[in-house]
């Protein structure tokens, strides 16, 4: 349990530091490159306000920064909880899967490559708004 409780560790260190930092306000953080660049939202633009938001626990202004990193949150959560049960269980699960973090397989790999691409189009299209951060 040492493993999943690391991970957790660094995980609530790094919300609670986007909770205290706000990202709203300009020179706490980096301006994404390729915002810069080009003015193309990237997948991760949105994700510190979002984090911040959800550090805070406004759901809605989270979804409204970046819905796919709070999808990807929660996603990283059931796998942390899967990766403790592993963890717990130690000699009662067989096979490679014994104690070790959940490992996607790779049609799911390849599905969620496939979201972020159409997340990354559709929020770049003008759409008064619609997944924009």
């Amino acid at each position: 349990m040492l493993a999943p409780l690391g991970a957790l560790a660094g995980a609530v260190a790094a919300f609670g530091y986007v909770g205290a930092v706000d990202p709203h306000e300009p020179g706490h953080y980096p301006v994404c490159p390729l915002l810069r660049l080009t003015g193309l939202y990237c997948p991760a633009c949105g994700g510190l306000r979002g984090a911040h938001a959800l550090a805070h626990g406004d759901l809605p202004a989270a979804l409204r920064d970046n819905a796919l990193a709070v999808l990807c949150y929660a996603l990283l959560a059931v796998c942390w909880a899967v990766w403790c049960a592993r963890a717990v269980a130690g000699g009662r699960f067989t096979g490679p899967a014994r104690g070790r973090p959940y490992t996607p397989r790779g049609w799911q790999v390849r599905a969620f490559l496939g979201l972020v691409v159409i997340f990354t189009i559709v929020r770049n299209f003008p759409f008064e708004g619609l997944l924009t951060p």
